[in-house]
């Protein structure tokens, strides 16, 4: 018995083009649900995940001027953990869980016959377990390091290569995806490649729906 739809896990490198590859899946009716926004929806204003944020870092994590509103200071929290360790454990240590839970929530809502989990680290967090398929948006590596910096600045070369650190390789990456989708083509190059891979998680549905 089939108990609700295909989960396909949507990973890549950063700058490699996930946004855009989930937006082609979403044109063509599939639910996207995107750990990205699930990451801030459980520290909006009056979450339980907010709430143990200023207890362990206090009221300065907050936005200037919103101490009264508790909004959190999204950029302020990246720089604390980015480059301690420790901090970055306990942060994840809360999130992690509550950001699952999100998920699951989420998906009960799906109607599409396959819903996609938007994961940048999913194979960094182990999460394979948690999807039935894996596809990996793939560019090299300078065309990432090209893009992120196109995208937040020529001075940001240390970030973007302190973040490709921690993220698994290119190679470990391919060699755990079932479908591939190259993004250093065109949009029509990328459309055709979306295309191609979401008949193929199709006619996975239907294997799987004949065998329940």
């Amino acid at each position: 018995m089939i108990h609700g739809p295909l989960i396909v896990g949507l990973t890549g490198g950063i700058a490699s083009g996930k946004t855009t590859v989930a937006d082609r899946f979403k044109w063509l009716g599939i639910d996207i649900i995107d750990s990205d926004v699930g990451a801030r929806a459980v520290v909006e204003k009056g979450t339980l995940g907010l709430q143990k944020i200023i207890q362990h870092f206090g009221t300065g994590i907050l936005l200037e001027g919103t101490q009264s509103n508790n909004v959190l200071d999204r950029q302020k929290l990246r720089r604390i953990v980015f480059d301690d360790e420790k901090e970055r454990q306990w942060l994840n240590k809360l999130l992690h869980p509550l950001i699952r839970e999100w998920v699951h929530a989420e998906t009960a809502k799906a109607t599409s016959r396959y819903v996609i989990h938007a994961i940048p680290l999913l194979i960094e967090s182990k999460l394979q377990s948690t999807v039935d398929v894996i596809v990996t948006v793939d560019v090299p590596e300078e065309i990432q390091i090209q893009r992120y910096l196109q995208r937040e600045g020529q001075g940001m070369e240390t970030e973007i290569k302190k973040i490709m650190s921690r993220q698994c390789s290119r190679s470990d990456r391919i060699a755990m995806a079932d479908y591939v989708i190259d993004n250093t083509g065109s949009v029509d190059d990328l459309q055709e490649e979306v295309l191609n891979v979401h008949h193929a998680i199709l006619e996975r549905c239907d294997d799987r729906e004949m065998m329940s």
